[in-house]
């Protein structure tokens, strides 16, 4: 996921800095991310990049079906790209690293942004879908490590699309965002239909703007925020044999509150279903699932950083079988800089819930870093 509308940090160069001493920037507040080239009174370009890298042990899982595995690996690495030609008119272009594709860069976002005002916007080209809160957070603004197991939207890559949406606030607290999208190319959809996406999110408490939302404010807003978002695509699961629309839908919440001696209490729950019109799918699911999490922000600093002990608890239950698979997350992130600068160590239990499988238990240990 990229970082628009997340932090402020501009420069402000004057024309003859930026011919020979572009190096020397002074920083101002802008909403966007990393140092920003000013090239007049509206048009400018910024850069930034997201890393995320981690360690991962499971029991069993060595070559020799015994001992542990232990993996490390790179999962994420952006680099960010944003710009605006108008003052309504911006660009962004976000690059990911491809595990499936030997490690190569892949497009991740590359968006032509039309934002005329808080009420009404329309974004075009790759970006992430309307859909369930978790998905417009990304991996960068989790409130744990690890995207959750449960949610099972049709993606092209990473969560995104191609297409357009509509999206937009009525007021400060009611944010609506409406999209049409390839979706599911191929295989059962030889009409080449288009996916239908939308969200609907309510904020009881302080506001999130944008187009994206995060889970972890770490104290800089108080939310209560609401949301429910679907998605349908005829001819979207199956095979061009047996074909079935896909439609699938969820509600998710998140509460976070600062209290009184600094410390945030969060609580997060999201529901989802699946319907895909009793076809089999390789890549996708029937059925329902659901996660619930719970976590704690202490007040006080601990070296340079402060602790957030948490545990989530996931469930997906495919239709008209009885392997139901959990799996149950205890773990502390270690917060330096917000989403910039935090550590995770995650301990967990998964249980495949098929015939004759065992239950794993698994250690992660995890950093992410953005600038």
């Amino acid at each position: 996921m990229n970082k628009i509308n997340r932090r402020v940090t501009t420069s402000i160069f004057s024309c003859a800095t930026i011919a020979g001493m572009a190096g020397m920037a002074i920083f101002q507040p802008v909403a966007y991310a990393g140092p920003v080239l000013k090239i007049d009174d509206t048009k400018w370009i910024s850069v930034g990049a997201g890393l995320r890298t981690s360690f991962f042990s499971v029991e069993n899982a060595a070559p020799n079906g015994s001992d542990r595995s232990k993996d490390f690996s790179v999962e994420n690495i952006r680099l960010y790209l944003n710009g605006q030609v108008h003052k309504n008119i911006k660009l962004t272009f976000n690059t990911e690293r491809d595990a499936a594709n030997n490690e190569s860069a892949r497009v991740l976002d590359a968006i032509a942004r039309f934002e005329f005002s808080d009420s009404f916007n329309i974004w075009a080209g790759r970006f992430l879908p309307p859909s369930d809160r978790s998905n417009l957070n990304g991996p960068f603004y989790l409130n744990t490590w690890s995207f959750p197991l449960v949610q099972n939207y049709p993606a092209l890559f990473a969560g995104r699309d191609n297409g357009i949406a509509a999206w937009g606030f009525a007021g400060s607290q009611f944010k609506y965002q409406f999209g049409v999208f390839e979706g599911r190319k191929g295989g059962a959809n030889v009409s080449d239909s288009l996916l239908y996406s939308g969200r609907l999110t309510y904020n009881f408490w302080d506001a999130e703007p944008g187009y994206y939302n995060s889970s972890a404010y770490y104290g800089a807003r108080d939310i209560l925020a609401l949301g429910v978002a679907a998605m349908h695509q005829k001819d979207g699961a199956g095979t061009s044999v047996s074909k079935g629309d896909f439609t699938g839908w969820n509600v998710d919440a998140l509460m976070e509150k600062k209290l009184a001696n600094n410390g945030v209490v969060s609580l997060e729950g999201a529901y989802y279903d699946y319907d895909l019109g009793n076809v089999a799918d390789v890549a996708l699911v029937q059925g329902n699932g659901y996660f619930v999490l719970a976590g704690y922000l202490f007040p006080q600093k601990v070296g340079i950083g402060q602790l957030q002990p948490h545990v989530r608890y996931q469930s997906l239950d495919p239709q008209g079988s009885s392997n139901t698979r959990t799996r149950t997350e205890a773990g502390v992130n270690y917060i330096i800089d917000g989403h910039d600068a935090r550590i995770s160590l995650i301990f967990a239990e998964d249980d495949p819930g098929t015939p004759g499988s065992k239950s794993a238990n698994s250690v992660l240990l995890g950093m992410q870093i953005q600038l």
